[in-house]
């Protein structure tokens, strides 16, 4: 089986323009996803999937492949689905090139349902929640899953709503309050094409969440789970947040 991960890297962001390139102690960021990603052996090639010469050229200083995508694309899917059509693969892993903290148990996880089940075409990963602030942030999307960790809904509200939560009786207690979802995914190669040619839905448009787009049209998304969360970068103040909990870890 062929797995390959791409990592779409965008310079020209609204909220953050050439973040992929934003140095993270003393290295672009592009470099540290690459390198986190590096770390999986079950992958037979990652390949950075840019619009911005500035990257790829970033790209190749370090050693990488890179491709030239489009600047028309709207979301890192998009670019990976361009990226990909000429690539032979089975699977196809989406690593978007703000998440400098992606590891080893991210794409393990996301690639091993595929070794598993046969009829898996879709995977993603979650991470457990235990405080309530960030259980009722909307820029934190929420998960709810079936017994089998097939995705049921992806919300930015906070789901399952617990109608017998009370503060007080919790005030000292670690409870799990739902599941995060990390923005990761794997694709067999047939269904990402088959996924290119569904119309936006109507909960993928109220959520802003692509991964709806699947659900509404019946498909099924094993989102596994992972046991830690990462620190995307949307904005430059957060920068400073991977920075810091770098150091503590190698402190």
């Amino acid at each position: 089986m062929k797995i390959v991960a791409f990592i779409p890297a965008r310079f020209a962001s609204t909220r953050f323009e050439g973040k992929p390139l934003a140095p993270i102690l003393g290295k672009p960021m592009i470099r540290h996803v690459y390198e986190g990603v590096s770390q999986s052996k079950t992958l037979s090639e990652i390949i950075i999937a840019t619009e911005d010469e500035r990257i790829y050229n970033e790209a190749k200083s370090f050693g990488a492949k890179v491709v030239m995508t489009s600047a028309s694309h709207l979301s890192g899917t998009d670019r990976i689905i361009e990226a990909s059509k000429d690539i032979e693969a089975d699977i196809i892993l989406n690593i978007q090139g703000d998440e400098p903290l992606v590891n080893i148990e991210i794409i393990n996880a996301l690639a091993t349902p595929f070794k598993e089940d046969k009829s898996v075409l879709y995977t993603s990963v979650k991470t457990p929640i235990y405080s309530y602030e960030e259980f009722i942030d909307p820029n934190n999307v929420k998960v709810v899953v079936n017994k089998d960790d097939f995705g049921l809904y992806f919300s930015r509200s906070p789901i399952p709503f617990d109608r017998n939560y009370n503060p007080e009786e919790f005030k000292d207690k670690k409870i799990l309050f739902g599941y995060k979802h990390l923005g990761f995914y794997g694709y067999r190669k047939d269904f990402l094409l088959t996924f290119e040619k569904l119309p936006q839905s109507y909960l993928e448009k109220k959520e802003m969440l692509e991964q709806l787009r699947a659900i509404e049209n019946g498909y099924k998304i094993k989102v596994v789970t992972v046991s830690f969360s990462t620190i995307p970068v949307d904005v430059p103040s957060d920068i400073k947040k991977v920075e810091n909990y770098l150091l503590n870890l190698y402190n």
